[in-house]
Order: structure tokens, then C-alpha cells, then sequence
């Protein structure tokens, strides 16, 4: 029975390896070239102006959630983050981390399980909040901005991150409707092996702060939800 069963998982095993062969030879796309220079540049500013950024720089609380797993009051004047999950609280002091504070079922938890938290809370923040502000991030330290022409004639925006994050070296392609508002972007990341995944930004709200953030994005079968998303002043 266990000889039968080994020899069952070693042909899925087999199987996952071929399908997984065929999505990438089907799917996978190569990192687009493009040009840098004022014209990358000059689209990055219309995506930015599209979503009201001056507002963005003025909001001060930003409040949302991933999926309705993880759950962030974003104090960006203070650069403190409530991050909520499960029965744990962290709230993350993004300049200066080890002064965290973490708490279990409403008990401070110790320096040990304190610092497990820290790191786990800081890799939701770093990915969740992407997904809600990833535009605004263009002009990070370490991007790199390219213009990129589409085969409908279109142009499109190519951001690599070489530093900062999680994974340095992800690069996003921007496709962005007349508005200049986000209509998607392409993911090629360390966390997806298939280059070229296209994710939607849709369900866009304007905030009581002014500034336009997304509350839905999808991902083949998959929905993000952002949950209630708020920004104030």
C-alpha cells in the first residue's frame, strides 16, 4: 500500500512539474525594453496627477485591509502602523522598528515573540500597502523609470526597484488608460516564477483626503479586496 502511494505522489509530482512547464512556456513574458529619460518621467507625473498625489503627500491616517486577513491604520505623519491579523496587534513604528510594541490576546508579548512579530508585521505592511500605493512610489529611491511602447501603439510605464523592499529588483509595467489613471500592471517578481502576470487596479475611490486609491485588483481567478479604504487629514 505504501510502495502504491509513494509511487502516486512521485507521478503528481511529475505532473505538477509538466503543467507547470507548460504555463511557463505558454505564458511567461520577458522584462520589456523601454527608454528612460523625460518622457518615462513625464508619464510617471500624469499616472501621479491622474490620483490627486499632492493629496496623497497630505493625507495623514490611511486605513485598509488585504484580502480581510490583514487589517493597517497607517498614521503617515508619524510613520506608525497598527497592523491587525488574527488576535495580534502590532503597532509598527516603520523609522525605528525594535520600538514596536506587539500584543497577543491584549497581552504585551515578550522581547523574543516581540521581535517574530515585528518582522512578520513588517513583510505585510511592505506587500499589503504596495498594493494600494504602488503608484505613488514611482519616484522611490532606487526606481528606475522606462517608457515602453505597447504593440496597440500605446505607451507604458516599466518601474524597477533595485533597492529597498523586500525584493529588490521587481519590475511593474504600468498599462495606463488616457486618463492617465492605472488600468493594471505586469508583475515580474522573485514571489511569481511566470513573468509578465497582469494584475487589474480597478474599484477606484477618491478619499475624504482627496487622494484616489484602488479598493479591488484581480489576479487571474483571484480577487484582492482592499477592504474599506480610507484616507483623511
Amino acid at each position: 500500500m505504501l510502495k502504491k502511494l509513494f509511487k502516486l505522489l512521485g507521478i503528481l509530482i511529475i505532473l505538477a512539474f509538466i503543467g507547470y512547464g507548460v504555463l511557463y512556456y505558454l505564458y511567461n513574458e520577458p522584462v520589456p525594453i523601454g527608454e528612460s529619460g523625460p518622457e518615462a518621467d513625464a508619464l510617471a507625473y500624469r499616472m501621479l496627477d491622474a490620483l490627486n498625489y499632492k493629496n496623497f503627500n497630505n493625507t495623514k491616517i490611511l486605513e485598509w485591509s488585504f484580502r480581510g486577513d490583514h487589517h493597517y491604520k497607517w498614521n503617515k505623519e508619524k510613520e506608525i502602523v497598527t497592523v491587525t491579523w488574527d488576535n495580534t496587534i502590532v503597532h509598527l513604528d516603520l523609522i525605528t522598528p525594535q520600538s514596536s510594541i506587539a500584543e497577543v490576546n491584549n497581552v504585551k508579548t515578550n522581547y523574543e515573540a516581540t521581535q517574530v512579530l515585528i518582522e512578520k508585521a513588517q513583510n505585510y505592511f511592505n506587500n499589503d500597502s504596495f498594493w494600494l500605493v504602488a503608484p505613488f512610489k514611482a519616484f522611490d529611491r532606487g526606481t528606475e523609470r522606462y517608457l515602453v511602447d505597447m504593440e496597440d501603439g500605446s505607451e507604458a510605464l516599466l518601474v524597477t526597484y533595485t533597492q529597498g523592499g523586500d525584493t529588490p529588483g521587481d519590475s511593474y509595467l504600468w498599462i495606463i488608460e488616457p486618463s492617465g489613471r492605472p488600468k493594471s500592471f505586469k508583475l515580474w517578481t522573485k514571489i511569481i516564477p511566470i513573468g509578465g502576470v497582469e494584475a487589474s487596479w480597478e474599484e477606484w475611490i477618491e478619499t475624504e483626503s482627496g487622494v484616489i486609491l484602488p479598493t479591488l485588483h484581480k489576479l487571474g481567478p483571484f480577487s484582492i479586496s482592499m477592504g474599506d479604504v480610507k484616507g483623511t487629514y
